[in-house]
């Protein structure tokens, strides 16, 4: 007879780390605190700040930048920081353009995304030490 072997991969367990809740509830402030009523479109400061352009893209660049630091603090590996910076730029440069910077913020939401990357980072990381 012969016998099977099942190899089964572990998929990622979520984690609950503070620091990551921290830099998520960051990240939803700035990409979709509010919602337009009777749809399901959200925003947040970032989206707001564009009206600004260049001047609230600027701030809201810089708490993206933040992000990204302290994702390089927790040991994202540098190719999950440079989609990050890659996304945090993109926000940048499009969201500096007056009136389509605005609604390209709504819908992209760069630092929603960022945290999604480095909490996708954290879980393989944990799947594979445990």
């Amino acid at each position: 007879m012969h016998s099977r072997v099942s190899h089964k991969t572990r998929s990622p367990q979520p984690i609950e780390d503070p620091r990551l809740a921290e830099l998520d509830r960051l990240a939803t402030l700035l990409d979709s605190r509010w919602g337009i009523k009777g749809t399901p479109f959200t925003f947040g400061i970032d989206g707001v700040a564009s009206l600004l352009p260049v001047i609230g893209d600027g701030a809201t660049g810089l708490i993206s930048a933040y992000i990204i630091y302290r994702a390089a603090k927790m040991g994202a590996p540098q190719n999950v920081l440079v989609k990050m910076a890659g996304n945090a730029g993109l926000d940048f440069v499009i969201g500096s353009i007056p009136v389509a910077g605005t609604v390209f913020d709504v819908f992209f939401k760069a630092n929603k995304r960022n945290i999604r990357l480095l909490r996708t980072h954290l879980e393989r990381q944990h799947s594979r030490n445990t």
